[in-house]
């Protein structure tokens, strides 16, 4: 499995990157593409793993870094560590790239470097929800502020074969985000979308509001970029709140640290369902290639959680999958026109 990672993602590149590296190939048995400068990486590889390191370096000697505008700097910067990336992967020389930058220059990026998937309208970025039972596919959070209904129709099909193929979910259920579970709610683009959807194929379930999509009932939901940005945010500002807010009760006396100390694996398990760092990295749905992109923040167990996530998408044929259920979905629209 040919995985290639972005050395200078992380907020504190490159030293995440390279231990996840030497992680991944102690648990996966895969030889890591770490791509970066050469020189600032190889003296930091060696110390950690001696003369000849069990991953491969490909150098790069530009970075886009998280304040660089994303299609400006992804032009002007044409040697940065995503470029090289993904060029190696358009070269067939990886398998899937991974990195935990600047999400809009990873978009870019992949536009320029890859392209998209032919009858792809709007590449969308992906964010796994941690909901009842599991997680959601949402899409878009942040690539396509605005939408039209063929957007949201082809993140609903790509979101859909990711669910099925790499979270595992047989039919998994669509819901289209709104403001109320009824047919004919919500603004324009949902009450148009809402047809495309239904006429799918796909198992849509209808309009979901917040409730339906934490409480588990879809496996994917819909919606536009300027809404799923808000609400990623949103949620993680909430949890956020909400586990200060317990922290600061839980230790506030003897009496709630003693039950505090009972409940602690209660606390354990919210924790980790909360965990960004469990799922890894989410893909950029439509790029006509595999790349994974994490949080900033991504330490090297989250990164080798996003190679694992990675390895699982090239195990499962993802790339082609979304191909074919493009085709597909574009065949069966050319044969309704033409009758």
């Amino acid at each position: 499995m040919r995985i290639i990672l972005d050395a200078m993602g992380s907020d504190t590149h490159p030293e995440p990157e390279i231990e996840a590296a030497l992680q991944a190939y102690r648990q996966f048995g895969d030889q890591v593409t770490l791509v970066g400068p050469a020189d600032l990486l190889r003296p930091r590889l060696q110390a950690l793993a001696g003369e000849n390191p069990p991953v491969r370096l490909v150098h790069a000697p530009e970075v886009l870094e998280m304040s660089d505008k994303p299609a400006e700097n992804a032009r002007r910067k044409a040697q940065n560590s995503m470029a090289i990336g993904m060029d190696l992967i358009k070269a067939g020389d990886g398998d899937a790239f991974v990195t935990a930058g600047n999400t809009g220059g990873a978009m870019a990026t992949g536009l320029f470097h890859l392209g998209r998937i032919r009858g792809v309208k709007r590449p969308g970025l992906t964010a796994l929800f941690p909901v009842k039972g599991g997680r959601c596919v949402v899409a878009d959070i942040g690539a396509n502020a605005e939408c039209k209904p063929e957007y949201l129709l082809q993140f609903a099909i790509m979101g859909s074969v990711y669910a099925e193929k790499v979270l595992g979910k047989p039919n998994p259920r669509v819901g289209l985000l709104s403001n109320g579970e009824e047919a004919g709610k919500g603004n324009l683009l949902v009450k148009e979308t809402y047809p495309l959807l239904e006429a799918s194929g796909l198992n849509f379930i209808g309009n979901v509001e917040g409730k339906e999509l934490f409480g588990g009932m879809a496996d994917v939901v819909v919606t536009d970029g300027f809404t799923g940005n808000i609400l990623l945010k949103s949620s993680e500002a909430v949890a956020k709140l909400l586990i200060d807010t317990l922290r600061t009760e839980l230790t506030g006396s003897l009496r709630t640290k003693m039950g505090a100390l009972l409940a602690k694996p209660a606390f354990a398990g919210i924790k980790e369902m909360m965990d960004p760092g469990g799922i890894g990295a989410a893909p950029l749905l439509g790029i006509d290639g595999l790349v994974f992109v994490g949080h900033g923040r991504s330490d090297a167990r989250t990164l080798v959680n996003a190679i694992g996530v990675a390895r699982q998408a090239v195990q499962a044929n993802l790339l082609e999958a979304l191909r074919t259920a493009i085709q597909d979905k574009l065949s069966q629209t050319s044969s309704k026109e033409s009758a």
